[in-house]
């Protein structure tokens, strides 16, 4: 593990660096049961980062409707995007670990690495504001925005999918909910499409809208091959 002074974050006060970086499993070992882990923070700083990332999109993209933006926000803020951009900034050498957790690839693991990305951001917002915790964001994850657009991934594929449906068989896609699993606040949704009562497609992911998108573009990549 690295000292946290190597991220060159400049904090006013240092317990709050030190808590952002502190999974919770670390606190099994820790000689102070007392010390707080960085899930009060990640909460705190997903609001921020929603936040500054929606009013960015805002005023970047004028002429786009409000399902485009919140498919761009949606790129830009997922697991997968903040695991990214917390390896370019090498963030899971910081983290403070159980040793099963580390040996078990905490520091490399996509959700442990994004959940501390938005508890850093918190600690930020603490320490010294939103302009401080914006200019993190600018800096680190808003580069990512010209690579998402590039591969396409804000395709709203549920719109694509309602259409086709639509115009060929003249009924609309159902979406049922067919497993959810994981903790309230990490759940995971596993969700079906149908049309006419036949399952076309299944995704999964964090969140409804998630999971739905990636159904629907399964039910889409069906339906091109039945045709």
């Amino acid at each position: 593990m690295k000292d946290s002074a190597d991220l060159n974050l400049k904090f006013k006060n240092k317990k709050l660096l030190t808590e952002a970086l502190t999974h919770k499993s670390h606190l099994n070992e820790a000689e102070n049961k007392n010390l707080p882990s960085n899930e009060r923070l990640e909460f705190l700083g997903d609001a921020v980062l929603s936040l500054v990332t929606s009013k960015f999109l805002y005023e970047k993209f004028p002429n786009l409707e409000e399902g485009d933006l919140t498919n761009l926000r949606a790129s830009l803020v997922n697991t997968q995007t903040l695991a990214i951009v917390s390896g370019k900034i090498n963030l899971g050498e910081y983290l403070l670990l159980s040793r099963g957790e580390e040996e078990g690839g905490g520091r490399t693991n996509p959700g442990i690495l994004a959940d501390t990305f938005e508890a850093l951001i918190g600690a930020l917002y603490l320490d010294d504001g939103l302009e401080t915790a914006a200019d993190f964001i600018s800096k680190n994850l808003f580069p990512q925005l010209k690579e998402i657009i590039s591969s396409e991934s804000i395709r709203d594929y549920k719109s694509l999918l309602q259409e086709k449906v639509q115009r060929q068989k003249k009924v609309a896609p159902l979406y049922r909910v067919l497993q959810t699993e994981g903790p309230a606040h990490k759940r995971i949704f596993s969700i079906g499409v149908y049309i006419d009562n036949q399952q076309y497609g299944q995704g999964t992911g964090h969140s409804k809208q998630k999971a739905e998108q990636e159904a629907a573009k399964m039910a889409l990549e069906k339906l091109e091959k039945i045709k």
